[in-house]
């Protein structure tokens, strides 16, 4: 028990010590990225740094598998050069015994790192996400509510506010929509009821559209008029609105299934905030499998040779794992695989590679 205590307490502090370097690293990178990207906004230093530390932790947070495979060889590389690693095993304690204590470590780390540190990622990218907007004068596109969703489209004083029933999967096509239309300074102008709308080349075809004048009438019911189908032009694409369903990163992993909900209600495809929720259940095990990995390309001792080209064979691989993992999540995301399937396969395999290439340096 001492001794899991004490490999438990030497991983943790190497964890934290490249996480502090990983965040030193990312908030100077950070800086740079945000002159580039609101240059125009001429920004104060203030409010770049502001912006930057609201940047950061999302950065991180992609970072967290590479900061715990460096961590776990960190650590045991130290282990071997001490042979702490040499003297354990000659105690009859062995290589799996030893690793017992950093990867639970790792396992809770992805459990809190999944519960607390998630919704802290979330709130400060929904935060840089609205000030950004604010900064270059954008705005959000989409919005989805419990029994409808919202959009939004026009350039300078013009602006029209569409609200439908629900749509098809990437919010070209609206059932049960309303349009109003107004110019800043003057109010509403025009609204228009529809059983259906369909956005194709730079215009909404409504089908279905009553239509009334808000402007320059006295009774608009009276100047309300029907049509079997209405063209309303449109500064929207196809592309603009899927990419303004949020992104998955800035919503809670609690919120999360109900926002799902909330897209599938709204007849919109819920895809990717799907893959990201099963990443997220994911992340334990996917950061326990990389201290494996580590472990298992530096647990030698050093008088053997060759730590430099262990050191980066386990580097490498770690990096064809997590590479393969976001190409998996890429095809989920797609529809090309199940959801569980792109997700879960690549920890899983990782799981099982480790443990093989620990028993046959333990056992041969």
């Amino acid at each position: 028990m001492i001794l899991h205590r004490y490999f438990a307490l030497r991983f943790f502090m190497s964890f934290l010590t490249v996480f502090a370097v990983f965040f030193l690293i990312v908030g100077f990178i950070g800086v740079v990225e945000q002159i580039r990207i609101l240059e125009s906004a001429g920004l104060a230093a203030t409010e770049l740094g502001a912006m930057t530390l609201l940047d950061t932790p999302r950065q991180i947070y992609q970072f967290m598998p590479l900061i715990m495979i460096i961590a776990a060889i960190n650590m045991f590389l130290r282990l071997a050069k001490s042979s702490e690693l040499v003297v354990t095993r000659a105690a009859g304690r062995s290589a799996l015994k030893t690793l017992v204590a950093p990867a639970l470590v790792a396992l809770v780390l992805g459990c809190l790192s999944m519960a607390l540190f998630n919704p802290i990622v979330a709130a400060t990218s929904k935060e840089y996400e609205r000030r950004a907007a604010v900064y270059l004068g954008e705005g959000t596109i989409l919005s989805v509510a419990k029994d409808s969703l919202w959009l939004r489209q026009g350039s300078g004083g013009e602006q029209t506010v569409i609200r439908a029933e629900g749509s098809n999967l990437d919010g070209t096509e609206l059932r049960d929509a309303t349009f109003i239309s107004f110019i800043e300074g003057q109010g509403p102008t025009l609204r228009i009821e529809a059983a259906s709308a369909r956005l194709s080349n730079g215009e909404w075809l409504i089908k279905d559209a009553k239509v009334w004048p808000l402007s320059d009438t006295i009774n608009p019911e009276a100047d309300a008029t029907r049509y079997e189908t209405y063209m309303l032009a449109s500064t929207l694409t196809a592309d603009q609105i899927r990419d303004s369903f949020g992104s998955p990163s800035s919503i809670t992993i609690w919120e999360l299934p109900q926002f799902i909900s909330r897209l599938r209600d709204a007849g919109l495809a819920a895809r990717r905030h799907e893959v990201w929720f099963q990443s997220e259940l994911a992340q334990p095990l996917f950061l326990m499998v990389m201290v494996l990995i580590g472990a298992g390309f530096t647990m030698r001792h050093q008088r053997g040779g060759g730590v430099g080209l262990w050191v980066m064979g386990g580097i490498g691989v770690s990096f064809a794992i997590y590479f393969l993992y976001n190409f998996s999540k890429i095809l989920g995301e797609n529809g090309q695989i199940p959801i569980a399937l792109s997700v879960w396969s690549v920890p899983i395999a990782g799981l099982f590679l480790a443990l093989g290439l620990l028993l046959h340096l333990e056992d041969g």
